[in-house]
């Protein structure tokens, strides 16, 4: 039989496929499986780099941590209970980014070791980006372990959250994930650990973590004082190095090489400002700024209701503070190196080599307000006897410490010259400022990392494709304790240096700060930034430049037109509800164009209710908000709520969005049960987005022939739980 070329090929794969099958073992047997995977070849960086527990066992590690975290907040508590597991007890700790690590061995954690969690709650009682997988899971009874099932029997464990109070679901990551280990048969050691951000994190931290320490050296048979005080870093000056090798301020290698890649978190754009503007009309010290920052050309882009995270630098006085306190002001512009002498524990926080103006400058957060902890850390430099037992005071005496560096919102620097004596009002220089011999790698582990300070973005990408809009309210007053100590101006970090790049983009004289200090003088400088970025890269000629990246959001409008929408926004709360007429504007253009004039009739009433003091002064986009109403043929509608001035309550009292909304309760229960309608409220947790909740809740309660307490907050509850109330607020 003569066969064509084409049946000689399908008998040739035929019988080759025959072979492979009855050798398949051989042939296909793992090399990994035949050559077993060593501790050492992953401690050799070979192996799998995503077994967290072969790399435990490589480094003698007891302790795993593991941090979700949005801002890199529960990293930095992750990196603190690691290092006290190290000077209480001599532990070793592996700190884990959960997106980095598979869990199908977390039944593997050797009997004599722990895993920690640090889990921050983000949104409305979601995990942080980078515990999804990790919590998903934790939480699907179908994830087998390596032991075939869904159980962790006698896995010791640790939980410290880190949420809000403000938000309605608090600390539900570390509540869901202590339950879901205990659940699997896991043993917590001590209680669980809270952390409130809207009062005071570091106390929560603090009050809890002795009662846990205690418990765990109990669980783990350790005891306390079998480690011993040693530093995370070295740093060493370097005599000589390339110039173009040194990072003055870049955050990471691409921007200092000028690579071309994608734009995020940890390669921001360098975004032109293509507008800068005042918002408020005719108001002494107060501003709010709106800023227009080019996206052309990035490869970024954006979703009405995303945030923008802009990354600022640390104000210029509180630079020459922290120098001086050092002792570093003749030498800020040596290049020094920074070594960590335990990378699995903590990593160097920023790219180096560098310099020490430019650490203090960009990378570490000298503004914030000091933690207690620390400074019982500092009080062995102190110059003198009485400054160091000042310190210990401070840090042992929570009462002290809360009225004088919490009332009196003293960053680290200040409170080292309090400290010593020194007048923190006046101008810092190496001749006004005691020196405190503090090693910097302390000050590098000690001070947070500077992160970047989020906005809700005022703007929609279908009428502004090419430029992200910001709206930021500035931060800066004159804080008068009542003991007349620490009498200073407070200034936030990231809406001053917004305000500092309107300046410069304008060609603006930088005003004065009037001040009410009787002992001061009449005005004071206001806070200047080094703007023009690392190696002159956020300015070109006349162009201002500000380092961005956007951040995802779920505070979306529905996509249905049809749909009934209430926003609340006072303020800059309206930030995003710009974002969301805009959206809508751009969608009745073409259905207009598409359709006709008669193109919105089906269309739901979108409603605005906006706050703020006074018409003529703070109200924010005035002229902008009667064209929307124009454009939306009526569909559109904006509820003020102007706090000072007519008309007021019969009392006297001030009328405010909680209030407006009470008025129109008839159309919102309608809206909102009848009408499938969606409620959005943006802006103050602590008191506005209360009281708002407060108010709907009172006004479904009662549509529902119940009360605000039962029917009304279930009826709440089940809003969120559809994604029909949404809530983008900060306290």
């Amino acid at each position: 039989m003569n066969l064509s070329t084409q049946d000689a090929a399908i008998l040739g794969v035929g019988g080759a496929a025959a072979v492979l099958y009855l050798f398949r073992e051989q042939i296909f047997s793992s090399k990994t499986s035949s050559v077993p995977v060593t501790t050492s070849k992953i401690a050799d960086g070979e192996g799998n780099p995503r077994d967290f527990v072969a790399k435990m066992k490589a480094g003698n590690k007891r302790l795993v941590i593991f941090y979700g975290s949005q801002t890199g907040t529960a990293e930095e508590y992750a990196i603190r209970l690691a290092k006290e597991a190290k000077t209480k007890f001599g532990l070793a700790s592996l700190v884990c980014d959960p997106e980095d690590y598979d869990f199908e061995n977390l039944d593997q954690i050797p009997e004599d070791c722990a895993a920690i969690f640090v889990v921050a709650t983000y949104g409305e009682g979601e995990p942080t980006d980078n515990a999804v997988t990790l919590l998903q899971n934790l939480e699907d009874e179908s994830f087998e372990f390596s032991n075939g099932e869904h159980k962790l029997e006698g896995l010791k464990y640790v939980v410290f959250g880190l949420g809000n109070k403000t938000y309605e679901h608090y600390n539900l990551m570390a509540r869901k994930t202590d339950k879901l280990l205990a659940d699997m048969g896991g043993i917590r050691m001590g209680e669980r650990g809270e952390g409130d951000d809207d009062k005071s994190m570091e106390e929560d931290y603090l009050a809890w973590k002795d009662g846990m320490w205690e418990a765990f050296a109990e669980a783990m048979g350790v005891e306390e004082g079998q480690g011993g005080d040693s530093a995370d870093f070295v740093v060493s000056e370097l005599e000589e190095h390339p110039a173009d090798k040194v990072y003055l301020g870049e955050l990471s290698a691409r921007a200092l090489t000028k690579t071309k890649g994608i734009h995020d978190a940890k390669n921001p754009f360098a975004a032109p400002v293509v507008v800068a503007r005042e918002l408020f009309q005719d108001v002494k010290d107060r501003n709010c700024v709106h800023i227009e920052l080019g996206i052309e050309g990035s490869g970024m882009s954006y979703q009405h209701g995303d945030h923008v995270g802009v990354w600022p630098t640390n104000a210029e006085v509180e630079v020459d503070r922290i120098l001086c306190a050092l002792g570093l002001h003749d030498k800020q512009d040596k290049v020094i190196n920074i070594d960590s002498l335990d990378p699995a524990l903590a990593k160097v926080p920023f790219p180096v080599p560098t310099t020490y103006a430019t650490v203090v400058r960009h990378y570490i957060d000298i503004s914030a307000v000091a933690g207690r902890q620390i400074l019982g850390n500092f009080a062995k430099y102190a110059p003198t006897p009485e400054a160091g037992e000042y310190l210990r005071k401070l840090n042992s005496d929570k009462e002290l410490f809360a009225k004088v560096v919490g009332d009196g919102c003293l960053r680290v620097a200040e409170v080292l010259q309090l400290a010593a004596g020194n007048d923190i009002a006046a101008r810092p220089t190496p001749e006004n400022t005691t020196t405190w011999p503090i090693p910097f790698d302390i000050i590098v582990s000690s001070v947070p990392r500077l992160q970047p300070r989020y906005y809700s973005i005022s703007s929609s990408p279908k009428i502004h494709p090419g430029a992200i809009h910001v709206t930021c309210v500035v931060l800066k007053y004159e804080n008068v304790p009542s003991d007349g100590i620490n009498h200073k101006w407070v200034y936030g970090v990231g809406s001053n240096f917004l305000l500092n790049l309107k300046h410069a983009a304008n060609n603006e004289e930088v005003p004065l700060l009037s001040t009410n200090d009787p002992s001061a003088a009449q005005s004071v400088d206001f806070p200047q930034y080094r703007i023009e970025g690392p190696r002159g890269a956020y300015r070109e000629e006349t162009i201002y430049k500000a380092p961005i990246h956007v951040r995802r959001s779920t505070f979306r409008l529905p996509t249905n037109p049809k749909s009934a929408v209430i926003m609340v926004g006072p303020g800059t709360g309206v930030a995003p509800f710009r974002g969301f007429v805009q959206e809508r504007v751009a969608l009745a253009r073409r259905s207009i164009e598409k359709n006709g004039d008669d193109a919105l009739v089906d269309w739901g009433n979108i409603t605005l209710y906006y706050g703020c003091r006074r018409s003529d002064e703070d109200f924010l986009y005035k002229d902008e908000w009667p064209g929307y109403e124009t454009e939306l043929r009526g569909k559109f509608q904006m509820r003020c709520a102007f706090s000072r001035e007519p008309p007021y309550k019969p009392d006297g009292g001030k009328i405010y969005v909680q209030d407006l909304i009470w008025e129109d309760r008839e159309k919102i229960a309608d809206a909102v049960l009848n009408g499938k309608g969606y409620v959005y409220v943006c802006g103050d947790a602590k008191s506005m987005a209360k009281s708002v909740e407060d108010t709907l809740a009172r006004i479904l309660g009662e549509a529902k022939g119940g009360s605000a307490e039962v029917e009304g907050v279930a009826e709440l509850k089940l809003l969120k739980e559809r994604s029909r109330l949404l809530l983008d607020v900060w306290s």
